[in-house]
């Protein structure tokens, strides 16, 4: 490991900060934090040093890297009693990952300004297993301690895009991503949806048109996995509730610009069905259920 590397301490250890701190303790040395043991045993497995508590996670880092849920456990981990700013350096960069939208970007860099902190405002996209192999797409709304921050950044992605220099910046152009991704997803689920209605082999439907101008990246990925919410469920590698919350915040967007998104609306309904079905911390491939329930429906001969 090179002399002066960062030290970073990532707080949060789910889906994607686990992948995350696992590939950055390959170059840098790594602190983490989640409220779940198991989270932390598995850190630990692969080279990161875990911590109980995101105050624990913090006194000898350079750099805080935030992969939580929502702004509500962002405002936690920060300034909550043993939260990061209780041991972070003052000065050192925050890195915030998670999908919050713009405004809460902005009301937490106010706030982390007021401390003494700049906040990098760096959401992320790409699923667990890119995480792992630092290669996600990232998109960054900051000036202010992104030179220190960088060599995380880059060793994060491998697509790194510098979207404005203010907190937010990042948010909105992540909102457009999960706009498309939320649709893409609802979309895939109504084609295999019909072509079980239409008693078509769903499997053939989705290798085929996965390779004409009909298909996309969400439909090739979650098509395989929505069949196998008919057989005891997909691997959860991205949750219904989260598209909830993503969703309400690409429609929260939509409204404040003025901007009509009725794709978007439909989209966010489906997903609101499926949590309200009981399916919320299923994987988001299980959309399809709601829309296809027919679990005998059989493909013709």
């Amino acid at each position: 490991m090179p002399k002066n590397s960062p030290h970073v301490a990532v707080i949060g250890l789910g889906a994607m900060g686990l992948p995350m701190a696992s590939h950055l303790a390959t170059m840098f040395p790594v602190t983490g934090f989640d409220p779940f043991p198991p989270r932390r045993e598995l850190a630990e497995k692969s080279g990161v040093e875990a911590q109980a508590t995101p105050a624990a996670a913090c006194p000898k880092a350079d750099i805080a890297l935030l992969a939580v849920r929502d702004h509500a456990q962002a405002e936690a981990a920060l300034f909550g009693p043993d939260g990061v700013l209780t041991t972070l350096a003052v000065g050192s960069p925050v890195i915030l990952t998670s999908t919050v939208g713009p405004d809460a970007a902005r009301d937490l860099a106010d706030k982390l300004e007021a401390a003494g902190y700049p906040l990098i405002d760096a959401p992320i996209s790409g699923g667990p297993v890119r995480a792992g192999n630092g290669d996600l797409l990232i998109v960054v709304g900051a000036t202010e301690g992104l030179d220190a921050a960088e060599p995380v950044l880059d060793a994060l992605s491998s697509t790194l895009t510098i979207v404005g220099p203010r907190p937010g910046d990042g948010q909105a152009l992540k909102a457009i991503n999960q706009l498309l991704a939320g649709v893409h997803i609802a979309a895939a689920a109504e084609a295999i949806a019909l072509a079980r209605g239409l008693g078509l082999d769903p499997a053939v439907v989705i290798d085929t048109l996965s390779h004409g101008a009909a298909g996309s990246f969400m439909f090739a990925d979650r098509g395989p996995r929505m069949l196998q919410a008919y057989t005891g469920g997909a691997e959860v590698k991205s949750r219904i509730d989260i598209f909830v919350k993503d969703m309400g915040i690409v429609t929260a967007v939509g409204r404040t610009s003025h901007v009509p998104l009725p794709l978007a609306a439909a989209a966010q309904q489906l997903y609101l069905i499926a949590e309200a079905a009981g399916l919320g911390d299923r994987d988001d491939s299980s959309v399809i259920t709601i829309l296809s329930p027919d679990t005998r429906k059989e493909p013709r001969p």
